[in-house]
């Protein structure tokens, strides 16, 4: 089931299509990676999202029905461009916006400490926001987005400012929402975070959806049937004793064994690469080389043709 639908959105700006007919399912309880580079038009279908601006044409579902104005108290968003008050104290702040998120002012405080001791930052309560970090007012504004409990969390670029130990505390606590059954949209322009964290993607290139399904489904997608192998070194060409349909990418030596890429034709598997090279050599390994998120990114952008993945 999906938490969130979007069907044939576009937003003209003056002389510009921000998106074109973007269509995207975010199945509830899922991490959904919303990708593309600057300027694809990611911003404002978040924006639409959060209704901060309406689509030209297209339809917007949530929790299996049309998207309602008040629904937005079932969203938390996060976007990139953070913004408190620099002069109030981050108490002050923290209980301001959970009470607009419809909370009481004895629960939003309840809730409030309960995260204020989990991330050890008690002691920033009667601070003003101004004397705080980049990074620490990060951390304020990710937990006032989640402290209403909603259903979908959009969070835009949410490791941005941030340290290596406090990303990591933030991604285990996005797998921890997650885990309690929150939807989660997540745009980035890392792709070793996607790796990490998100079970399906959209693409956005130029205003279209250029790829989108499951992380998994997209990486078998783009898989090349190539071979990592190592074995020890031998007289001769590795040419010489692989097939002539199989391709030999790369040859190297490092500090134990050789190591070689080589390219299998489509209808070959490894165990044809085996019985072409064991008698001859020694194999210590054979690794399918699969494609990263980033070399797929870069991939789907350069070409920008249309690919959804049908799942398993």
């Amino acid at each position: 089931m999906d938490l969130f639908t979007a069907r044939a959105v576009s937003k003209q700006y003056a002389n510009h299509k921000a998106l074109d007919k973007v269509s995207i399912n975010v199945p509830d309880g899922h991490i959904f990676g919303l990708l593309g580079p600057n300027g694809a038009g990611k911003t404002t279908l978040i924006r639409i999202i959060n209704q901060i601006i309406a689509p030209d044409e297209g339809e917007l579902f949530f929790m299996g029905r049309k998207l309602e104005p008040n629904d937005i108290s079932y969203i938390g968003y996060l976007p990139e461009e953070r913004g408190l008050y620099k002069k109030m104290t981050v108490g002050e702040q923290t209980l301001y916006l959970a009470q607009l998120k419809g909370l009481s002012h004895q629960e939003a405080q309840k809730r409030l400490m309960f995260w204020f001791e989990k991330f050890e930052i008690k002691g920033w309560w009667n601070k003003k926001v101004e004397e705080l970090s980049k990074g620490m007012q990060q951390k304020i504004q990710f937990l006032v987005t989640i402290i209403h409990e909603p259903k979908l969390l959009i969070f835009d670029e949410p490791f941005s400012g941030f340290d290596p130990i406090n990303a990591n505390l933030l991604k285990e606590e996005i797998l921890a929402l997650r885990q309690k059954g929150a939807t989660i949209i997540f745009s980035t322009h890392n792709m070793a975070s996607v790796e990490e964290l998100c079970d399906d993607i959209a693409l956005i290139n130029r205003s279209k959806v250029v790829l989108s399904g499951a992380v998994r489904q997209i990486k078998k997608t783009y898989k090349t049937n190539t071979f990592d192998i190592r074995y020890n070194s031998f007289d001769g060409d590795l040419r010489t004793i692989l097939p002539g349909s199989f391709q030999l990418i790369s040859e190297n030596q490092d500090i134990e064994h050789r190591q070689a890429l080589v390219k299998l034709p489509a209808e070959a598997t490894p165990n044809d690469l085996l019985n072409a090279i064991l008698p001859s050599v020694t194999v210590y390994s054979v690794n399918e080389q699969i494609p990263n998120m980033n070399d797929i990114f870069i991939q789907a952008v350069t070409v920008q043709t249309p690919q959804p993945v049908t799942q398993d």
